[in-house]
């Protein structure tokens, strides 16, 4: 078990981003121990990585809560029941849409790159001409 400090330090979140995230339901500490001291488990510590991931991604808070909301992972399933694949269609949606963002913000980063190249080698032929 860990508190909220060593929680903080493994994930790289902030205490008050932790507590944060506590608030809006995205994780829930195992328990609390004498004076209300959070106290987080290696599953705790593994969905908090899970949530700092989706959110690199670019994810805003609500899209993950709704990613994460049945907190299943699906690890080791053979088969999988009329829920599990609602679940799991909703994810992928959820990523999909993310996904197609982020595709559009490289393209015209893309694009910015190259133009700023093409105005880089304009003034180094001017320089040396």
């Amino acid at each position: 078990m860990y508190n909220i400090r060593e929680a903080s330090t493994m994930t790289g979140f902030s205490l008050d981003t932790l507590r944060y995230y506590e608030k809006m339901g995205l994780i829930q500490p195992t328990s609390r121990g004498t004076g209300g001291v959070r106290s987080y488990s290696d599953a705790n510590v593994h969905q908090i990585l899970s949530i700092k991931c989706l959110k690199q991604s670019g994810l805003s808070l609500e899209d993950i809560k709704d990613f994460i909301a049945d907190g299943q992972c699906f690890r080791d399933k053979v088969a999988l029941d009329d829920e599990e694949m609602k679940l799991i269609q909703s994810r992928k949606s959820i990523l999909t849409a993310q996904l197609d963002r982020l595709e559009e913000q490289r393209q015209a980063l893309d694009q910015t790159i190259a133009e700023a190249r093409t105005k880089l080698d304009y003034y180094e032929k001017l320089m040396h001409s």
